[in-house]
């Protein structure tokens, strides 16, 4: 029953911001920008886990893995001026999952996270 919830919950964010963002794009944008799924991570790992530590962790692992993803928002407007929206969010996808390997590979040399 948990992940049922977990997943409606998870669910009803998603279809609402896409929603939100079909009749005001700069709405959509600011709650798409906000770290809602987080905050949803969060409190589910504290809710079974009780532990502010694997929390914490998460929090900080978390502000590492955002300097990559923005690669992506900024891909796939670039490609979106050269090519249809399927092939643009496929490439910007790979170059993200390249980038996110680059970044990996420089956090863990210099210790930042294991």
């Amino acid at each position: 029953m948990q992940y049922l919830i977990k997943i409606i919950i998870s669910a009803l964010l998603i279809v609402g911001i896409s929603e939100a963002g079909k009749r005001f794009t700069t709405v959509g944008a600011i709650l798409a920008s906000l770290p809602l799924t987080s905050l949803l991570a969060f409190v589910w790992l504290y809710y079974d886990t009780n532990d502010t530590s694997k929390v914490a962790a998460l929090s900080w692992e978390i502000l590492w893995m955002v300097i990559p993803s923005l690669v992506f928002f900024a891909a796939l407007p670039a490609f979106l001026k050269i090519m249809k929206f399927y092939p643009a969010l496929f490439v910007s996808a790979i170059i993200t999952a390249g980038a996110y390997f680059l970044w990996m590979m420089l956090l863990r040399k210099t210790a930042i996270i294991q």
